[in-house]
């Protein structure tokens, strides 16, 4: 690869309301672009309505272009892991719904086998009391959020969620 070249790699991963994910994912050195949208359920081209619903079996997620060579997938998945609460099983914080599960996509063996590890090395850590109920699963389609779902705390910055929930989370995994 020519100096200068990007290692492009994908990662999906939903951890809560894809607002909160998003932001957290868009100050990581090395990431490229981060898309909110909706993956692993039934529903063809789901709209927010229909997700919401918890009907579709869709969870919001992020879908997140990173450079290889400068953040690698075991350090997302370290951040994946610090921004959410993967024991909470199908909510996060006031969000409730399967639409909110901890899951983690994976796009390739690869992706898969260092999920399963750092989970396992997680789940080992005595860090939780209770059992880590992120789900992982194959990369199915992803469809990608309406646009007012997009960049949605940087557009927002002074809108409540963003206050109460976002810029706090920012602050305490050090990404503010």
């Amino acid at each position: 690869m020519a100096e200068g070249q990007t290692k492009l790699e994908v990662a999906t991963f939903g951890g809560g309301c894809f607002w909160c994910v998003e932001a957290v994912f868009q100050r990581v050195p090395g990431v490229l672009e981060v898309t909110s949208g909706y993956k692993g359920g039934h529903v063809e081209n789901p709209s927010y309505q229909s997700v919401t619903t918890g009907e579709t079996g869709h969870a919001e997620v992020v879908r997140i272009a990173f450079d290889s060579e400068k953040v690698s997938y075991d350090e997302l998945l370290d951040i994946f892991w610090r921004a959410h609460d993967p024991t909470q099983l199908n909510r996060q914080g006031a969000d409730v719904g399967t639409q909110y599960r901890s899951v983690i996509f994976y796009h390739s063996e690869a992706q898969r086998v260092a999920a399963e590890t750092s989970k396992a090395r997680l789940a080992a850590s005595g860090r939780y009391r209770r059992p880590i109920v992120t789900e992982i699963a194959d990369a199915s389609t992803f469809y990608e959020a309406e646009a007012y779902h997009q960049n949605y705390f940087d557009n927002n910055p002074n809108a409540s969620y963003s206050r109460f929930v976002i810029a706090p989370k920012l602050r305490a995994i050090g990404l503010e």
